[in-house]
């Protein structure tokens, strides 16, 4: 069974793009916490987040928005001594500030997954990628979604992690056509043609 070739770096690896990436989301806790990873990775691996998303879970109230917008100074400088976690104050402070700012959304749209997939129709799109080296950084898309965020008052939510947000939440089908994931969420959902 042929799989994307960045899959195969770690059985954990391999589990999360089996399960989980590409999958569309629509529930908001789960949105929010993809939210927190992948600005938390910013300059790193993704399996590095990977191997700490259990602890990322703890830590944060298992990325409830409520709760984790609600952290004082004294709860970041405790989240700054967990070593668990990426102990970086400005990611750790763009959680917070994020998840205030999806609350705002939140209130605005009825959810936040109204609010982002609303930047593609609603539907995931499907991408017919040979090679992972023909994967994109970003896209249009992308782009105009880490205009929107920032102007709400979303932190590390430049175009880069935006795409890794959309590719890890399913609003981006981005398996290779030779990996079985490709055709099992198409067929799925059925996405939209290439942007």
């Amino acid at each position: 069974m042929t799989k994307c070739k960045w899959a195969l770096s770690s059985p954990q690896m391999e589990h999360y793009h089996d399960a989980e990436w590409g999958v569309p989301v629509h529930d908001d806790r789960l949105l929010f916490e993809f939210l927190v990873l992948e600005g938390a990775q910013a300059g790193l691996s993704w399996s590095t987040i990977l191997n700490k998303r259990e602890n990322y879970r703890q830590a944060f109230d298992h990325f409830d928005p409520e709760t984790v917008a609600r952290y004082d100074e004294r709860k970041v400088e405790e989240l700054l001594q967990n070593p668990g976690i990426i102990r970086n104050r400005l990611k750790i402070g763009a959680a917070v500030t994020n998840a205030k700012a999806f609350l705002k959304v939140r209130e605005i749209f009825g959810s936040f997954d109204a609010y982002i997939w609303r930047f593609v129709d609603g539907e995931p799109m499907n991408n017919y990628w040979k090679t992972h080296t023909e994967l994109p950084a970003s896209t249009r898309v992308s782009e105009i979604l880490s205009r929107d965020l920032k102007k709400r008052g979303f932190k590390f939510v430049g175009s880069t992690i935006v795409y890794a947000h959309m590719q890890a939440t399913g609003m981006v089908n981005d398996h290779t056509v030779d990996c079985f994931r490709h055709a099992e969420i198409t067929s799925q959902y059925h996405p939209q043609d290439k942007e």
